[in-house]
């Protein structure tokens, strides 16, 4: 592909009205090329597989397959595609999980005309776009780290305090009378909430934290 060949976009969003929309507006510029839309996470993976888009504009909070992961599995299995996030939320959890996934830039959709496509040439160009929003929810983050175990939920909590008890899966299972598929469940939630990888660590980290 020469250096005057237009940038190939793909649209994922669940809204056939937002897809027609900017599907529209896409094809007013010489240089973007509009080479198809998916309306879940799951299409969108397909779709790139099909069609080797430069950029993708991703919704993110989709029924199914969200747009983090769809951006995820997508810088895998087609590395030279760029994925901007194009959202109607600016929370720290989903701008996070977004850049966490790969994404090159995360707007909102009450972006003009002039900077989505802005965005669209620089991140075809490997430079990234962030909306202010994202930008000061990036910052606060840094400045107000979030307590460790602050998003375990009331359950996850009680599992932990039985693994510190010493408890295995299926003595846990026993006393909160739940399946041993449900306790396993919760102690991988809890691992991964914890940023650990076993039940010693994971143990560990709440009695320093004073979670139990």
């Amino acid at each position: 592909m020469n250096d005057n060949s237009p940038i190939r976009v793909v649209l994922v969003d669940d809204h056939a009205v937002v897809r027609s929309g900017l599907s529209a507006f896409l094809m007013v510029f010489d240089d973007l090329d509009f080479v198809g839309e998916a309306a879940s996470g799951e299409e969108a993976i397909r779709l790139c597989k099909q069609q080797c888009p430069d950029v993708i504009l991703m919704d993110l909070v989709m029924p199914g397959m969200d747009g983090a992961t769809a951006t995820q599995a997508i810088r895998e299995n087609c590395p030279d595609t760029q994925v901007i996030a194009l959202t109607s939320f600016k929370e720290q959890e989903l701008v996070q999980g977004a850049l966490k996934a790969g994404a090159i830039g995360y707007l909102l959709k009450n972006v003009s005309a002039d900077e989505l496509v802005h965005a669209i040439r620089a991140a075809h160009a490997g430079k990234p776009t962030l909306a202010p929003e994202a930008a000061n929810v990036l910052i606060q983050a840094n400045q107000n780290p979030v307590p460790v175990g602050n998003d375990l939920t009331e359950r996850e909590l009680e599992v932990l305090a039985l693994m510190a008890e010493g408890l295995s899966n299926p003595d846990i299972a026993d006393r909160l009378v739940v399946s041993r598929s449900t306790v396993k469940f919760h102690v991988s939630s809890i691992l991964s909430k914890l940023g650990v990888s076993s039940r010693t660590q994971a143990v560990t980290l709440a009695l320093q934290n004073k979670l139990v």
